[in-house]
């Protein structure tokens, strides 16, 4: 319960530092030191654009920073998993605690922690750390799509920047890659809630919802950033992989089991 106090805190925190960035043009001359901070990013676009389009600026940059917070996201994702690892040790515990007495919720709590422990699990640290890390990039990035007058001019392809995509193709690989994104996060899960199963439905709903009410630069990053996620966890945390491993293991235990079995059975017929 603390733990998800202290989340619920870090979110309503978060959304009062967006708010509190403000919507005003961002200028080079713009005096504020968060300001300048999102203009550096606008101006890292502009280079990136190397003269040819803000578009391409805007997705060399957004692999840029999503490649140099690879270690955060990486972490995330690897503490994700070892909570997905654990999170059947800790339903068997609540089974065998049921009870909502103060005896039986503190024992509940202390083999919750020991399982943690024994698998290097930090649920606050791996919710925490990534956010506190990525969020003042993130919001910078975003940021500086939207309130700096040079990146929300020109075209890319068929997009003009400032504008919404006229044929809604960015909103809708915007949903597809973050469909692709939960659904693989959530694959190698060894149980999956209703609630989760809802969330790789629900959330590409949103992000299609938005990036149909933004203009098409802030959505070609959206893209672009979860295009990135999908391979990401394809190559360093490939679901396929972790549940072949899982069963691999499973088939061993269960061999070793027989070989346990059988060696006790022959054990028995010798002593008659």
């Amino acid at each position: 319960m603390k733990q998800k106090s202290k989340l619920v805190g870090l979110l309503a925190l978060s959304s009062l530092v967006l708010t509190a960035c403000g919507t005003s043009q961002v200028t080079e001359k713009s005096p504020d030191l968060w300001e300048k901070f999102v203009y550096f990013f606008a101006e890292m676009i502009r280079f990136l654009s190397f003269n040819i389009s803000i578009g391409l600026g805007i997705i060399l940059f957004t692999l840029l920073i999503r490649t140099v917070l690879l270690p955060v996201f990486q972490y995330q994702m690897n503490s994700t998993r070892k909570m997905q690892e654990a999170q059947p040790l800790i339903n068997a515990l609540k089974d065998k605690y049921p009870g909502r007495d103060l005896e039986s919720r503190n024992r509940l709590a202390e083999e919750t922690q020991r399982v943690y422990q024994e698998l290097g699990v930090r649920p606050l640290a791996s919710v925490m750390l990534p956010l506190l890390v990525q969020m003042p990039v993130l919001i910078a990035l975003y940021q500086a799509l939207t309130r700096v007058d040079f990146l929300r001019t020109g075209h890319f392809l068929w997009l003009n920047l400032a504008e919404k995509d006229p044929y809604f193709i960015l909103p809708i690989l915007a949903a597809v890659f973050t469909f692709l994104s939960s659904w693989l996060s959530s694959k190698a899960m060894p149980e999956r809630t209703g609630m989760t199963q809802a969330m790789s439905f629900v959330l590409p709903i949103m992000i299609f919802i938005f990036a149909l009410n933004v203009a098409s630069g802030v959505a070609l990053y959206w893209v672009v950033s979860n295009a990135y996620q999908v391979f990401q966890t394809l190559i360093l945390s490939n679901p396929f992989k972790i549940i072949a491993e899982r069963e691999a293991k499973l088939a061993a235990e269960r061999e070793l089991e027989e070989k346990k079995k059988r060696a006790f059975k022959k054990a028995r017929k010798k002593k008659k």
